[in-house]
């Protein structure tokens, strides 16, 4: 690991006033620590956000689930307010890494790293969810732009993210064994605009599969998501599964959501 300076400070504008030159924000550290520790990624300052106030915590506000950045997953995946109002969002929480990785990573350190095997992103992009910061408001749609590419300006914070319920949701993937990270995961949500279906682990980026949604508009069953077949253009293809797979497995996961979303 390369040297850096760390800051820890108490509070917003100290963070964002400590952001310049080669800096990094550190949320949970679950990713850029063990980047850093490989030498795969360094910075000259990390500036580490746990001890600042009005990060955490989870609440309901006007029809959505409001999330503090800083709030682990364990603590998203345990909270009564969010597995009454998305319960697929708590299921998704509950299904990152192992226990030590949700005890330790937070909803905004994930989507800042915008891994594109990532859960949170699926959500985020499902649920029209909207991701606040220090200077502005984010619609999820247009948060995530490429491999570990996000919307965020240099020294932006992520503050918090807040997620509309839907009239019924569910998220299903299918892990990599080793890891956990999706080979490839679904998130359905049934909303007032029609369903989403986004996808985590078969691109690049986390992407809305339009010709599922249309199929779903049409017949909100099983059987009308698994009949979908997707072309392979831009899935991933690598040692854990080949494009012609990962496409395959999307109809076949959005088909799983649909039925634990039915409740069968």
């Amino acid at each position: 690991m390369y040297t850096f300076d760390y800051k820890r400070p108490a509070a917003q504008a100290d963070a964002t006033a400590a952001f310049h030159g080669d800096a990094r924000y550190l949320a949970g550290g679950q990713s850029l620590i063990q980047a850093m520790k490989l030498r795969m990624s360094s910075a000259e300052t990390l500036i580490d956000l746990g001890a600042i106030e009005g990060l955490h915590g989870i609440h309901l506000d006007h029809g959505a689930v409001v999330i503090g950045a800083m709030t682990k997953h364990s603590e998203v995946a345990a909270s009564d307010v969010v597995r009454k109002a998305i319960p697929a969002l708590a299921d998704l929480a509950g299904g990152i890494g192992d226990q030590m990785v949700r005890n330790q990573g937070t909803l905004g350190g994930s989507i800042a790293n915008a891994d594109p095997a990532a859960c949170y992103p699926s959500a985020i992009v499902a649920l029209g969810a909207t991701v606040h910061t220090n200077q502005r408001k984010i619609p999820g749609a247009d948060f995530f732009t490429g491999i570990y590419e996000t919307a965020l300006h240099a020294g932006e914070l992520i503050t918090a993210v807040s997620f509309p319920v839907p009239k019924r949701a569910a998220y299903v993937k299918f892990k990599q064994p080793a890891s956990r990270f999706a080979l490839v995961g679904v998130f359905l949500a049934q909303t007032a605009d029609g369903v989403h279906v986004a996808v985590t682990g078969a691109k690049g980026s986390v992407f809305r599969a339009t010709q599922i949604e249309a199929a779903l508009n049409a017949s909100y069953t099983p059987e009308a998501a698994k009949a979908v077949h997707l072309p392979t253009d831009g899935i991933n293809s690598d040692l854990h599964g080949t494009a012609e797979y990962r496409a395959a497995m999307i109809s076949v996961m959005a088909g799983r959501a649909v039925a634990a979303s039915l409740g069968h």
